[in-house]
Order: structure tokens, then C-alpha cells, then sequence
């Protein structure tokens, strides 16, 4: 665990733990003394800090080398939703369990993910660049932005995220139609919701207002949203990605962007993060960047934590642990 996790979480760790004897070690402490006997680790937000998957710094890198190299490791507990960092997939190819923190920050995301919709839905951007030229230009003729009742949602990703928004989108009038892995007979239609897989997506497209990707990045969903796909929309459609930037190809997506076809994009994550200074998107005025920050909130430190205390308890007691990744 990371110093501050310990500090806070140590007292308990023990609670749990009971009598059953236990050593709790810092990260900071295990890579400087180069202990490789560790049998559980947490890997909280502050040990990834500012690291990305694909930029990961010097202090990040030899906590992974330890991992990599401590023989009797059994379970890594992580603070994200998502586990497709490549530590995480070498661990398990060992027999390492892998939980991860999925539902944690599903509140906060859905949130960022509406607060986009309702951004591009009524201009701000636009708004925005006006503002900052002191031009005052009423929103009539083709600047007039439609009513979100009645328009569609499609969510990609039925997760404690998806399931999140659906319901705030249906709050709002808008129709959603949820792609998700396996689909449940008994749910189709409740709530206004409308189920399709993902061999099933092609068919709702052309009646999508709004693509919100909310899914894992999994050999199925890496690349999903294409050329083709984006072609598929209607004209003017939207795009909201809150998943993992290479669920999108991002060269089909400058490319509908900037054909206008696609009307405009709130995007969270990228194929490469951080996202290169060239990139062609920051200066889009119809996109909204964020630095991968959809799951940031002062709250989610405490949700994490019970999240892996819940599940220390289960490995104490030979249970199944949450959100185990298969």
C-alpha cells in the first residue's frame, strides 16, 4: 500500500485481519528494500499518480517491476474501474487475481458525461469562443439548439456507469438504448430502456443523436466506434466518450469532425495519453477535451478504500472477491 494508505488504512487492515498474523508494508518502503514477498496489494490513486498507461514515470515503474518480480503475489486490488494497464494483464497472466474499484466513481463519471451532453447539447463551446470575443450573437436560425426530449442516447456499456446515465438521460425525455454484452430478457423495454448487443449496434446508429461509450476496453470493444460506424450516424450526431480512448479509432474521428458529419465530441480519454500538444483535436472548436479526468472527485478516495477493504475481508475468509477481472 502507498504511506498514505497505510497511514489511513492501517488501523482498518488490522480490524480485519483480526488475529491472523500480517505484515503491512509501503510501497515506498518494499521497492527500497526490494521486498519481493508480498501476498496482497493495493494500488490506490496517489501510487499511479500522475502516470498514464502510457506514459508511466520512474517512481510508478519500479513499484510494477516489484510486482512483476514478487513470486508469491496472489491478488492486486486497483483504484480504477478499468484494469487494461499492461501490469495489470502480465499479472494475470501469472494467476495473479486482479479486483478492481468498478461502481467506486460511477456516480461521478455518469455526471461528467452529462454535464458534455448538455454542454454540446445547448453550444457552450460555441458560447464559449463568443464570449471570450465579446460578441453577442443570439442563438436563432441554425444556431437554434433542438430539444433534447425525444432525442436517442446510445450507451455503450451497461456497467454501474451506463446504468448510471441511462437513468438521468431518461429523466431528461431522451430515449436510451443500451448496448451491452449480454443481454436480459426480463429488462427489455423497463424503464424506457431498449437493449441491443454489440453484434446489434449497426441497426440502432441511424437513429443515434448522441454516442456515449462507457465501456471496458476489451478485444470486442478496442476500435468499435470506426469510420464506418461514424458514418453510420446521422448527420450532426454527437459523440461522449468516457471509456478508453482506443475504443474509438481517433483518425476516422478527426476525419468526421472535421467533414462535420459529426456534429461534435466530449472526449475524456484518447488513444494516447497524454493527449500530443499536435493533436489536431485540441483546437476543434465543436470538442471538448478533458484530461482524463471524468473519474476525479473528492469522494472517491473513501469508496475505493471500502471497496478493498470489503474485498480483504472476502480474501480472509476464502470468499470470491468483487469486481474480479476474468
Amino acid at each position: 500500500m502507498s504511506p498514505t494508505s497505510v497511514a489511513q488504512l492501517g488501523s482498518a487492515v488490522a480490524e480485519v485481519m483480526g488475529a491472523r498474523p500480517f505484515e503491512l508494508m509501503s510501497l515506498d518502503e518494499a521497492v527500497a528494500t526490494q521486498r519481493t514477498d508480498a501476498d496482497v496489494a493495493f494500488i490506490s490513486r496517489e501510487v499511479t499518480g500522475t502516470s498514464t498507461k502510457h506514459e508511466i514515470h520512474p517512481a510508478l515503474q519500479q513499484v510494477y517491476t516489484l510486482l512483476r518480480q514478487s513470486p508469491g503475489l496472489q491478488w492486486v486490488h486497483i483504484h480504477s474501474a478499468g484494469a487494461d494497464r499492461q501490469i495489470y494483464q502480465d499479472l494475470m497472466a501469472k494467476g495473479v487475481r486482479i479486483s478492481t474499484s468498478s461502481g467506486a466513481n460511477a456516480q461521478v463519471v455518469a455526471t461528467v458525461a452529462l454535464a458534455g451532453l448538455l454542454a454540446m447539447a445547448r453550444k457552450f463551446p460555441l458560447l464559449w469562443a463568443e464570449q471570450q470575443a465579446r460578441e453577442w450573437i443570439p442563438m436563432m436560425g441554425q444556431r437554434m439548439p433542438r430539444d433534447l426530449p425525444g432525442q436517442t442516447a446510445t450507451i455503450v456499456g451497461w456497467g454501474p456507469i451506463g446504468q448510471k446515465l441511462g437513468s438521468l438521460l431518461l429523466a431528461l425525455g431522451l430515449k436510451v438504448v443500451a448496448v451491452r454484452q449480454n443481454l436480459d430478457p426480463s429488462l427489455q423495454g423497463q424503464g424506457g430502456v431498449e437493449q441491443v448487443s454489440f453484434e446489434g449496434l449497426a441497426t440502432v446508429l441511424p437513429r443515434t443523436d448522441w454516442l456515449i461509450l462507457a465501456c471496458p476496453l476489451t478485444t470486442k470493444t478496442r476500435q468499435l466506434v470506426n469510420a464506418h460506424v461514424l458514418a453510420a450516424l446521422p448527420p450532426g450526431a454527437h459523440l461522449i466518450n468516457v471509456a478508453r480512448g482506443e475504443v474509438v479509432d481517433q483518425d476516422a474521428l478527426v476525419s468526421a469532425l472535421q467533414s462535420g458529419h459529426l456534429g461534435s465530441a466530449f472526449l475524456d480519454v484518447f488513444a494516447h495519453e497524454p493527449l500530443p500538444t499536435d493533436s489536431p483535436l485540441w483546437a476543434m472548436p465543436q470538442v471538448m477535451v478533458t484530461p482524463h479526468a471524468a473519474g476525479h472527485s473528492d469522494g472517491n478516495e473513501a469508496r475505493v478504500s471500502q471497496v478493498f477493504l470489503d474485498n480483504l475481508k472476502c480474501w480472509t475468509m476464502g470468499q470470491a472477491l468483487r469486481n474480479v477481472v476474468a
